[in-house]
């Protein structure tokens, strides 16, 4: 073996280039097992017609989502296929209106608003928002929220009215329920829990 041979160290980086290739092509292909849509970590869209709950989990010290019973969003449950039309619907808005420009979700986007990651798991939709709008349920605060944000100011920062439509809102509200129901890998950390007392 000659060290010096320009072909001997051609051929190094060639066949390690190679190697890397084929293993790049495993995790990816294993990746997307975790992040596709029905996959290990993300459920079907349909998940949204179940309840959705957040609990610590001791054995992976990290908070899960849950996945319960049947709990339709807007009180009608919709098929694999509908779901999917209406998370398309739901994603366009929240990138149409520029929503991350406020708003993180995922860790990605300002830290201007809240944190939408979880907002579907807010107790405020429950202990605030429902009285507030005068609605029966979360999802339909949520959507009027969305709709007519000025109506309902929040402390020092308002989310200014983004001319959302009923229908657009309802989507949106469906995105948020199912973003919810991704298991993050504990993101974002301590959701949902008071923080230690001192």
């Amino acid at each position: 073996m000659n060290f010096q041979d320009p072909l001997f160290w051609r051929a190094g980086a060639v066949s390690t280039t190679l190697v890397m290739l084929i293993v790049l092509a495993f995790l990816s292909i294993d990746s997307m097992r975790y992040v596709t849509a029905g996959g290990i970590n993300v459920p079907h869209y349909d998940v949204i017609n179940q309840a959705i709950d957040y609990k610590y989990d001791w054995s992976r010290s990290a908070d899960v989502p849950v996945i319960g019973g049947d709990e339709p969003l807007f009180g009608k449950k919709v098929s694999r296929e509908e779901a999917e039309q209406i998370m398309h619907k739901g994603k366009l808005v929240i990138q149409t209106r520029n929503c991350m420009n406020c708003h993180t979700i995922f860790g990605n986007g300002a830290y201007y608003g809240p944190d939408l990651t979880k907002a579907w798991l807010d107790p405020a939709w429950d202990q605030i928002w429902i009285p507030a709008t005068g609605k029966a349920t979360k999802e339909e605060a949520m959507a009027e929220f969305l709709m007519h944000p000025d109506k309902y100011p929040t402390w020092r920062r308002q989310m200014p009215n983004l001319k959302i439509t009923e229908e657009e809102a309802r989507a949106t509200v469906a995105y948020l329920k199912w973003i919810a129901a991704i298991d993050t890998n504990g993101f974002p950390s301590g959701f949902g829990r008071m923080a230690p007392q001192r």
